[in-house]
């Protein structure tokens, strides 16, 4: 995973939490995530007819839909409600950047072993991650557990993308995947929130910059990613957005940058250069070939 791509991508998807701040005061998180989810499927769907783009069928077009509902639905109704009950940005995105150490965990799941400089790099990402947030920490129950739900939205999904669908056209495949997430996560509002928009200046240039910004340009990049590289690697680009959301914070909302978010930003940028350059040994066979060896 190589190239400018992860950076642009870390930076597009980062500026959603500070985009989200005036949306989620306009109105509620679930309402402004179906109109994000309706919105860019409708793009996207567009473009892919005027390019005349494959779509997927069968079992390859729900394995996508299955995707879709948990990287969009599940993680972003997750996060943005955690936003709009006042829980902080910073915490948001620091729960979301751990996404790589559960991702890891689990990356038996592919078949995609872990070598000691990657195990290395993870540790890094995930003390980069805490440390960019560390001074700002303020934590509530149902908080936690809805940034946890995103958490599993973003990581699961991940996973069941990379081991039944690694392969598929952007256009279509992440069209599919805003456009089943549209009408879950409506059906949601309609039942638990009171879908009224107080002030449409800051829903409409929220729900423009999420659209075009992170739901297209963000996850045509995440996509295209996922397809080249290896979940885990891939994954480890959201070491990054913790400290990134803090250098948008500081320049686009004139939030303060505290020393610790840029030694988390330098952490983590150390973390990703490990985890996507480790050697080629993986841990479980060097662990393996030990054991023998005593033996």
């Amino acid at each position: 995973m190589t190239g400018v791509a992860p950076a642009v991508f870390v930076v597009l998807w980062s500026s959603a939490f500070i985009a989200g701040i005036p949306g989620v005061a306009a109105a509620p998180p679930l309402l402004l995530m179906f109109a994000r989810f309706a919105l860019a499927g409708a793009l996207l769907a567009g473009y892919a007819l005027l390019t005349r783009a494959p779509w997927p069928r069968g079992r390859a077009a729900a394995h996508i839909a299955v995707s879709g509902l948990l990287i969009q639905a599940v993680q972003f109704g997750g996060f943005y409600t955690a936003l709009g009950m006042g829980f902080p940005a910073a915490v948001v995105s620091l729960v979301q950047g751990l996404s790589p150490v559960v991702i890891v965990l689990a990356t038996r799941l592919l078949g995609e072993p872990v070598t000691r400089r990657q195990g290395l790099g993870f540790a890094l990402g995930a003390a980069g991650v805490v440390l960019a947030v560390a001074d700002r920490v303020s934590l509530s129950a149902g908080g936690v557990l809805l940034c946890l739900l995103g958490l599993f939205g973003l990581s699961a999904g991940t996973l069941y993308q990379k081991r039944f669908v690694p392969r598929m056209d952007v256009r279509t495949g992440t069209a599919v995947q805003l456009l089943v997430s549209a009408p879950a996560v409506g059906l949601v509002c309609v039942a638990v929130e009171t879908p009224k928009v107080s002030d449409w200046a800051a829903f409409g240039a929220s729900v423009a910059w999420m659209v075009l910004v992170n739901s297209i340009a963000a996850f045509i990049l995440l996509n295209r990613m996922l397809m080249r590289s290896s979940a885990g690697r891939v994954s480890t680009v959201f070491f990054l957005t913790p400290s990134v959301t803090a250098v948008l914070a500081w320049l686009l909302a004139g939030q303060s940058l505290h020393p610790l978010a840029v030694a988390g930003l330098a952490l983590g940028g150390a973390g990703v250069l490990l985890a996507n350059n480790g050697a080629r040994e993986p841990i479980a066979k060097t662990a393996s070939r030990a054991s023998e060896e005593v033996t």
